[in-house]
């Protein structure tokens, strides 16, 4: 089994900065693809950013040039760096792993718990 923990989340106020950490544990023999998505109250989970395992990366519009997705292959930890947050930001923010757990099995879908950012103007 897989399990990712995310970690980071909290308060911050228009302008500032928080950074995510989710960490993957358990069965893993490779992570393909990343990501972090985020959900408001009354709202579909949205697609933040992505990080591939040779580090190439996509980001929601609403966040270029803002959030920065990163990866640590070594420690299976993914990052989303976070500047300039607005208070739009505000949502619970999941972590995503496509986790392959022995090299012939197929990659499944992995999700942490959330963490919430709020974010005050």
């Amino acid at each position: 089994q897989v399990q990712l923990v995310e970690s980071g989340g909290g308060l911050a106020q228009a302008g500032g900065s928080l950074r995510l950490s989710c960490a993957a544990s358990g069965t893993i023999f490779r992570i393909n693809v990343m990501g972090w998505y985020c959900q408001a109250p009354g709202k579909q989970r949205e697609l933040v950013a992505v990080i591939s395992s040779g580090g190439r990366t996509n980001y929601a519009d609403s966040v270029k040039g803002r959030f920065t997705i990163s990866r640590d292959n070594a420690k299976n930890t993914v990052y989303l760096q976070m500047n300039n947050l607005k208070p739009e930001d505000t949502a619970v923010y999941y972590c995503n792993a496509a986790v392959v757990s022995d090299f012939r099995s197929e990659a499944y879908d992995y999700w942490g718990q959330g963490t919430q950012v709020t974010v005050s103007s």
